[in-house]
């Protein structure tokens, strides 16, 4: 179990049988001890009058990215599979635009370094499933800062009806603060994937806010503009709102609450 804190789903309202398998299998690191619930994958139960029906297999896409249904872990919005071509575009950088309330956050998304994570961002801002969806974690721990979006239910424990791969980064320099060796560098305006563990990539993203360390098991997708960063500080600067059990929480919803009010794709290339 990782000793850090992650980026990943937080669980809130969910039946007891699911959140207890999961607790077994997909604990956080012990400085949040909760549970990642992001898509797991594998074949939802048919019914059949009279008698137990074998598991469906779960619908997979035909093309490299081979994205993949997950009927136990339904969209928190509606949304259809990503397309998946036979050569996944894998060149040059597309320009998005997250339009918040507290500023607009503009992102730069990079095909080479995750092509199949940017086909797929791309696919859910086409179909507006970050529109009008809250960032529900903010993290103010020394070696995690970051801000964590992308669920339209504003639970932490939604995503898109499927997952897909890893595409993890090689080049992440080490972390100075770990003297390890073991956590990498993600640097302040890195733009990377929540997981609930290897191969769950669903909707859910994190923007780093400052230098964070983290074992090298998040996909790198992009990057932050200057813009961007300064949303990012002011939200940052606001705080992290308490709770009746914690009143100076490192961990929970910003106290700036965060809308995205649409996420736009700009269409004029970038090479």
């Amino acid at each position: 179990m990782p000793s850090e804190p992650r980026p990943h789903p937080v669980p809130t309202s969910i039946s007891a049988g699911r959140a207890a398998a999961r607790t077994l299998t997909r604990l956080a690191g012990t400085a949040l001890a909760t549970t990642a619930l992001v898509a797991a994958g594998g074949a939802a139960a048919v019914a059949a009058p009279g008698a137990a029906s074998p598991a469906a297999p779960a619908r997979v896409t035909p093309g490299p990215c081979a994205y993949t249904a997950t009927p136990e872990d339904p969209a928190a919005r509606p949304v259809p599979l990503p397309p998946d071509p036979r050569r996944t575009p894998d060149r040059g950088t597309v320009r998005v635009t997250l339009r918040t309330n507290q500023g607009p956050i503009g992102l730069t998304l990079d095909r080479e370094a995750a092509p199949c994570t940017v086909q797929s961002f791309l696919h859910l801002t086409r179909h507006r499933f970050y529109d009008r969806t809250s960032c529900h974690r903010l993290t103010a721990y020394p070696t995690l800062r970051v801000l964590q979006c992308g669920d339209p239910s504003g639970t932490g424990s939604g995503g898109p009806g499927y997952r897909y791969a890893d595409e993890l980064p090689t080049d992440l320099p080490p972390a100075p603060t770990d003297p390890t060796g073991v956590r990498r560098l993600y640097a302040r305006g890195t733009l990377a994937m929540a997981n609930a563990g290897p191969d769950t990539n669903g909707s859910q993203f994190f923007l780093v806010q400052a230098d964070s360390a983290l074992r090298p098991h998040y996909t790198v997708f992009g990057s932050i503009d200057a813009a961007g960063l300064a949303t990012l500080d002011r939200i940052a600067a606001g705080g992290i709102a308490p709770t009746a059990e914690d009143p100076a929480p490192v961990d929970g919803a910003p106290a700036l609450p965060v809308e995205i009010h649409r996420a736009l794709r700009h269409h004029h290339p970038h090479r």
